[in-house]
């Protein structure tokens, strides 16, 4: 497999990098973060005027019809960057819109960056478990009304729009039955929570009181929004494995300057052998996650079903494992100053760590990946 960069996706790394490094050092970025949206418009406009939002849309809205690949190459940015904008919220939502067909409307204005979204998907009681919906929605009508609550909607205050999953069939817990709607967000009924996370982010608790919504609101099919939802959440990993492996180039490389720096003894602390055979081993993980991104972003797109999940899940657990094998190490080498604010390090951590909990932890992927055919096969 060629792991070298198409000159089109070198570009887009080299300008995001540029944008970054000038315009959203570190300290910049924690004055977003404290301020009061959480947020910065201008950044988001920088990353439209880049072509970013435009990247993942088809050419026929507008968009550059970039490849999960492609998107890797700029998540891997973002990680470094530690940006907190609501990128990955809104190309997720794009994914929903595109697996659903029939939204090119919604689709352009996601290429110009001027609508924003948001996947609410997830409900307090299912905790990894998408399929498992207590919000409802029944005929009313020409339309639907939908009344439940989603928990932890990643920049859910931010979205214009929301892709709600909702059950219209079946039981709690059941695949069937399950349908997907994209609705306003100021929509009459709904009520959002906004709040910072612990990595700096923001996500929302989102209400929904009898919402009416018009029958061209349901994306898809009506009962059978699985294979939707459980297509696009596995993007979402995909994109958020990049992440992690630009987080964890970003940690290993402020560890190493430290090492450098800091002094004991009178020589530098990065001299001492214990402490470069476990900066050696913090570089063996995010390689070995490097690898296993790229093989993820390479199969999420795969018409095998069964591939795509085990690639997926399969790099969703080695990262987790990656992830906290560096943060921890990361913290540990820089002493107390690990954990507090004023290094970006702790910010690192704390990006990895919510990752690692974000569309299935690294248990529960590891349980759907021995869940496959293949593997009780193998076995």
């Amino acid at each position: 497999m060629d792991f070298n960069y198409t000159p089109e996706q070198q570009q887009f790394r080299d300008a995001l990098r540029r944008f970054i490094d000038k315009d959203y050092g570190f300290e910049h970025r924690k004055s977003i973060i404290h301020s009061g949206a959480g947020v910065s418009e201008q950044a988001w406009n920088t990353l439209v005027e880049l072509g970013m939002t435009a990247l993942p849309v088809p050419e026929e809205q507008g968009g550059f019809n970039g490849s999960a690949v492609d998107m890797l190459v700029v998540m891997q940015e973002l990680g470094r960057g530690l940006v907190v904008e609501p990128y990955f919220a809104t190309v997720l939502g794009a994914q929903f819109l595109k697996l659903a067909g029939g939204q090119e409307s919604l689709l352009e204005q996601v290429a110009t960056g001027e609508l924003k979204l948001a996947a609410a998907i997830g409900e307090k009681q299912a905790r990894h478990d998408l399929h498992d919906i207590h919000t409802s929605a029944g005929r009313d009508g020409d339309g639907y009304v939908i009344s439940g609550a989603k928990s932890v909607v990643i920049h859910g205050g931010q979205a214009g729009k929301l892709i709600v999953s909702a059950r219209t069939g079946g039981g709690q817990r059941d695949t069937d039955g399950i349908s997907l709607f994209v609705v306003d967000a100021d929509a009459q009924g709904i009520t959002r929570r906004d709040y910072r996370t612990l990595d700096g982010q923001r996500a929302a608790d989102i209400a929904f009181s009898n919402v009416r919504v018009p029958a061209t609101a349901l994306l898809g099919t009506e009962g059978a929004g699985w294979k939707i939802l459980d297509a696009a959440s596995d993007y979402g990993v995909a994109l958020l494995c990049a992440e992690a492996v630009g987080a964890m180039d970003a940690l290993n490389a402020a560890t190493l300057e430290y090492l450098k720096t800091r002094q004991q003894f009178g020589v530098p602390i990065g001299k001492f052998q214990a402490l470069q055979h476990r900066m050696a081993e913090m570089f063996m993980q995010a390689e070995q996650a490097r690898s296993m991104a790229t093989l993820a972003a390479v199969k999420v797109s795969s018409t095998d079903e069964d591939e795509r999940r085990r690639s997926v899940s399969g790099a969703k657990i080695r990262i987790g494992q990656a992830a906290r094998f560096v943060g921890q190490q990361a913290v540990q080498l820089h002493g107390g100053m690990g954990v507090t604010d004023e290094l970006p390090a702790a910010h690192l951590f704390k990006r990895l760590t919510m990752i690692e909990l974000t569309l299935g932890d690294t248990d529960h992927h590891l349980a759907r990946f021995a869940a496959r055919p293949a593997f009780r096969e193998a076995a």
